[in-house]
């Protein structure tokens, strides 16, 4: 079996293409980027983590026009990156609009050009974002749009096993996998020291804490 697994670097992608190994599929990587601040880090870390894989392919498609676009912290430096705030009621500014919709097409005609047969993606409903392209309403219609859109003789499944976990609950599933942690990248910032305040780095903090165990990368604060 092959699955495609999208594979940004980041400490959930890298534990998502783990549990992918872990489930009996080779993995085709895929990895992109779209203009975001520390692209160069986690790219690295994606072809680590592929390489520790064995990963049967590593295709990086460039998604530059997402900078063209903005509204996004992510991708518009002009735009400054919100520190994380437990009491916020919007979708913070990094989201990316209709980003995974963009990603998960990429995916999916590289899943069926390769005969794959799963695409594996990272998204979470329960915490972190709030980003309405992560709600299982999302993926359930995204899955009948990849079987309207592919061949009839494609099967191709959308796999989320994260999108009910929290990060806590993520991190769990990895240290039992022997996810390597020190080669994945989560701020949104830096890619030197993780700034440790926006909110990816908060969320990865926070699981690391509520285990017990040091986190492997550094931090400023």
């Amino acid at each position: 079996m092959k699955a495609v697994c999208l594979l940004s670097g980041g400490m959930d992608s890298s534990t998502l293409a783990y549990v992918a190994r872990s489930n009996g599929y080779d993995i085709l990587a895929l990895h992109l980027n779209y203009g975001q601040r520390t692209e160069g880090k986690e790219l690295a870390c994606a072809r680590k983590i592929a390489a520790l894989l064995d990963a049967r392919a590593f295709v990086e498609i460039n998604l530059d026009y997402f900078t063209k676009f903005g509204a996004s912290s992510l991708t518009d430096k002009k735009i400054t990156i919100e520190e994380f705030n437990p009491a916020r009621a919007h979708v913070p500014n990094t989201y990316v609009p209709f980003r995974n919709a963009n990603l998960l097409a990429i995916a999916t005609s590289f899943a069926e050009a390769r005969g794959a047969d799963a695409i594996f993606i990272g998204v979470q409903a329960l915490d972190y974002s709030g980003y309405p392209d992560c709600r299982p309403d999302f993926i359930e219609t995204f899955q009948n749009l990849i079987n309207l859109g592919t061949k009839e003789t494609t099967k191709i499944t959308l796999f989320t096993p994260f999108i009910h976990m929290t990060k806590t609950d993520i991190l769990k599933t990895g240290l039992k996998l022997g996810v390597p942690y020190e080669h994945t990248w989560s701020c949104y910032r830096n890619e030197g020291r993780a700034c440790g305040t926006c909110g990816s780095c908060h969320f990865r903090r926070e699981a690391f804490a509520a285990i017990g165990i040091k986190d492997p990368i550094a931090y400023e604060e």
